[in-house]
């Protein structure tokens, strides 16, 4: 089946910038990433679903070189140089105490809040799933704002949730590393993806 470019909503160019043309970078020039293109980039994934419109991602952008020191020792190594030479880097996390705000963003049925999550794992299980919806979304945002993003999983979580969130009512997930793509060695070669009948069949 041949898919062209008048299959889909989206413009050639803005199909290559989201997506065939999009990689997880690991080197940036030393151009900012200001909090005006953090807030354009919300702006655009906050419309992300998640079930009850719970919207538990909480971003935390660490831009000190403190804190960016404090968020080095909890990476894995291969991660540590080029985080610390990032413009801006964002740890995505879950709040497991989304629940609160449901009265307000489920107004549907604001019961939610207590016949649902009442119990803590029960919250933490959808916390981490929703908010990793979320975290998609914003590293298309990302890229939409004509930024790139190194996202990471190497690093320990639990070390990480400790430093930043020690009232642990969240969950480290993920932490991205933002800014320009450097003009040379900013990503490694394409690797395989599977292909279509590899991943869907019908019923």
């Amino acid at each position: 089946m041949s898919i062209t470019n008048e299959t889909l909503a989206l413009d050639s160019a803005a199909q290559d910038l989201l997506f065939r043309e999009a990689h997880t970078v690991s080197a940036f020039t030393d151009e900012p990433v200001s909090d005006e293109q953090v807030q354009a980039i919300y702006d655009l994934v906050k419309y992300a679903p998640t079930a009850f419109n719970q919207q538990p991602l909480r971003v935390l952008l660490v831009r000190s070189t403190e804190a960016r020191e404090r968020l080095v020792a909890h990476l894995s190594d291969g991660n540590k140089a080029k985080t610390l030479a990032a413009p801006l880097v964002a740890v995505l996390a879950a709040d497991n105490e989304f629940h609160e705000e449901l009265p307000e963003l489920f107004p549907a049925f604001p019961q939610a809040k207590d016949v649902f999550f009442s119990e803590r794992p029960v919250r933490e299980a959808s916390a981490g799933f929703n908010a990793a919806l979320q975290a998609g979304y914003f590293l298309l945002g990302v890229r939409a704002a004509g930024l790139a993003a190194g996202p990471m999983t190497g690093f320990d979580a639990a070390g990480v949730t400790k430093e930043f969130f020690p009232e642990g009512d969240h969950t480290a997930l993920l932490v991205v590393n933002i800014g320009t793509a450097a003009a040379e060695g900013a990503w490694f070669p394409r690797s395989p993806r599977l292909a279509y009948d590899q991943v869907v069949t019908t019923v």
